[in-house]
């Protein structure tokens, strides 16, 4: 019976791992930036630090006297600044508004310098981007008060060295948070879905009769689809038993009023005076035997789908099961003077099988041989076990199978060519193969060698 596919519209794991790889990948980038600009003012910081002091450092070398300013630049201050990088130094001292040393084309900021406190600015200079500190003090010259600016400039070429340093480590640090966030984001994904994963694995290890409700432990989040599942279950357990209900009425309704009408037509027929009555009589009992026995066979067939998905599997000895069922068929093999043969093995042949199946099988068997061998023949019923099977032959010397393949014959209302003046319905053999297949075994029919047919139908011990 083939089964519709749910279609999948799309992973959950995917799309959980793609959203967990976009919140890393945002997370990464806005680190790489954090550290960024947090080191680049930190660069910022050290080196107006260090110029700021180197600044203040010349300031405060300066003398006045009453011949003018004593200007003398110490070497430490030049040191500081090549302890950051080989950077070009410039430096400009105005006197009031004139220059006295340095380079006198060195732009001074936009404000007025007041203080000992260095202000920065960043200017462009001799074709490079200079961070300009200024501070400013006043000294005595021949007793008045005479404002000393100083101006000491750094290029920025180390800064921007060490900022670039910085955002390649940056860079890798945010690369590496990406990758570990990554590989979290996967086994986070598989966490997730594992009870959900758990849940299927265990409803798919279920066998078709196992309608038990589902009671497992899961997340919150899985409690609605739980209830959804046992609702359903639910339903379907109680659609089965109205089925089984409703096959076991209707074998009732149907044979018991086409039994009443065989038995009025054979009234009718002992008692009709003329042969054309009893002709017509003759057909309708004829008619109504292949009615009932298609209705028959119909519910058997609907019986028998039923529980191959619903079995009740139990230890089962089939050989005494197989003895009982050949001397209930003895009688009506004793009316068309046909000899039912049973071979058994002496132990016990203990099976794992539906006792309704199997005998719905075996029951088709030989009402199929009985019916279809010739009076004063016999049928061969055997049980043997081999190679971890057991094996029933159900042998007749019939009509055999007639034209065409034997395949064929366990079609559903398929007959073989030779039979059609016999009562049946096409459906035994239908039933024996369906049997076979939901119980794990296999079903073989065949011409018999000098006439007859031959079926076989064996299980795994």
């Amino acid at each position: 019976m083939s089964t519709r596919r749910a279609s999948a519209t799309g992973s959950i794991r995917r799309r959980l791992v793609v959203q967990l790889l976009v919140v890393a990948a945002l997370l990464s980038g806005l680190l790489y930036l954090s550290v960024r600009t947090v080191a680049a003012t930190a660069v910022d910081t050290t080196q107006d630090g260090i110029l700021g002091a180197a600044t203040v450092f010349i300031a405060e070398e300066l003398r006045g006297g009453e011949q003018g300013v004593s200007i003398e630049i110490p070497y430490a201050a030049f040191s500081m600044l090549g302890a950051v990088g080989q950077d070009r130094v410039f430096y400009r001292i105005l006197v009031g508004a004139d220059t006295v040393t340095g380079y006198g084309d060195l732009p001074l900021p936009d404000w007025v310098v007041t203080g000992l406190e260095p202000r920065f600015y960043t200017v462009p200079y001799q074709g490079a981007e200079l961070r300009v500190g200024a501070v400013a003090r006043s000294v005595l010259v021949d007793g008045a008060q005479v404002s000393v600016t100083v101006l000491l400039a750094q290029t920025r070429t180390a800064q921007q060295t060490i900022s670039r340093q910085m955002a390649n480590r940056a860079a890798l640090l945010g690369l590496g948070f990406f990758v570990v966030a990554a590989i979290l984001s996967m086994f986070t994904a598989r966490s997730v879905l594992r009870p959900l994963s758990s849940l299927a694995q265990a409803l798919g290890r279920r066998g078709p009769q196992d309608l038990r409700p589902v009671d497992r432990a899961v997340p919150s989040e899985l409690i609605p689809l739980i209830g959804a599942l046992n609702g359903l279950i639910s339903r379907l357990r109680a659609a089965l038993d109205r089925t089984e209900t409703f096959i076991t009425e209707a074998a009732h309704h149907v044979r018991t009023p086409l039994a009443t009408v065989r038995a009025q037509a054979e009234i009718a027929l002992r008692q009709a005076g003329d042969d054309d009555t009893r002709t017509s009589l003759r057909n309708l009992i004829r008619a109504v035997d292949n009615s009932a026995r298609s209705a028959g066979q119909l519910l058997d067939h609907a019986t028998v789908v039923y529980r191959s998905d619903q079995r009740a599997d139990a230890p089962l000895d089939i050989a005494a099961v197989l003895a009982d069922m050949v001397e209930g068929y003895r009688p009506t093999a004793t009316l068309r003077d046909i000899d039912l043969h049973l071979a058994l093995p002496d132990q016990p042949v203990q099976l794992a099988v539906d006792r309704l199946l199997f005998e719905s099988a075996v029951r088709n068997l030989i009402d199929n041989a009985v019916k279809y061998s010739s009076p004063d023949a016999a049928v061969d019923v055997s049980l043997t076990v081999a190679a971890a099977r057991a094996h029933l032959v159900v042998a007749d010397r019939g009509r055999g199978i007639g034209q065409g393949a034997a395949s064929t014959l366990t079609r559903r209302f398929t007959r073989g060519s030779n039979v059609s003046d016999v009562v049946g319905s096409g459906l035994g053999l239908t039933i024996v193969r369906d049997v076979a297949r939901a119980s794990g075994g296999q079903f073989d029919i065949s011409p018999r060698e000098g006439g007859g047919t031959c079926a076989s139908l064996s299980f795994p011990l």
